[in-house]
C-alpha cells in the first residue's frame, strides 16, 4: 500500500507528539537518551519546531490510517533542506513506507540538497537512508556509551 502526505495543522499537533513518544519509545528504552530523544520530548518543544516558519509536519496515511510522520525542514535559502524526523508505528514498520516517505518529501522538495542524522548502531536506518541514495558525512557525535549520531547528506 502506498502512502499519502496528510499536512499537520495546529489542532493535531498534539496527536503528532503522542505518535513520537510512542514511536520512539524502544529507542529511548534501549539507548536511555533522555536528552536529545524524540522519545522523551515535551509536547512544546514539538509546538514549538511546528511554529517554525521553515517547518512542515506531515501525517504518513495509509489507506485511511497514520502510519506515522515527518518532519520537513526547508528555510528555503540554499541551505540543506532536513528531514528531522521521520518516523513509522511499530505495527506498521517494515512495509516501505519510511522509503515512500523520504521520496515523497524529494518529489514535494526536490531531490537534491538534503541532510538528516540518525542513530549509528540501528544498522536498519543506515541501510535505508543509503539505499535512498544518502552518504554518510563522517561526522558522528556520541550521545552516550550506548549510541553515537551518524550524520548523512543527499547532494
Amino acid at each position: 500500500m502506498s502512502i499519502t502526505f496528510e499536512k499537520v495543522t495546529r489542532e493535531n499537533i498534539e496527536t503528532v507528539w503522542k505518535m513520537q513518544l510512542e514511536a520512539f519509545s524502544d529507542l529511548l528504552e534501549k539507548y536511555q537518551d533522555y536528552e536529545t530523544s524524540p522519545g522523551a520530548e515535551a509536547f512544546e518543544k514539538v509546538l514549538a519546531r511546528f511554529e517554525q516558519p521553515w517547518t512542515t509536519y506531515y501525517f504518513l496515511v495509509a489507506g485511511s490510517e497514520r502510519v506515522g510522520a515527518i518532519r520537513i525542514i526547508d528555510k528555503k535559502d540554499g541551505s540543506r533542506k532536513r528531514i528531522s524526523p521521520v518516523w513509522i508505528m511499530k505495527e506498521h514498520r517494515n512495509k516501505g513506507y519510511a522509503q515512500q516517505a523520504i521520496q515523497e518529501a524529494e518529489r514535494i522538495y526536490g531531490s537534491d540538497n538534503w541532510c538528516l542524522d540518525t542513530i549509528l548502531q540501528e544498522k536498519g536506518n543506515l541501510h535505508l537512508y543509503e539505499k535512498m541514495g544518502y552518504h554518510q558525512t563522517g561526522k558522528t557525535e556520541r550521545i552516550n556509551e550506548r549510541m553515537d549520531i551518524v550524520f548523512y547528506e543527499k547532494d
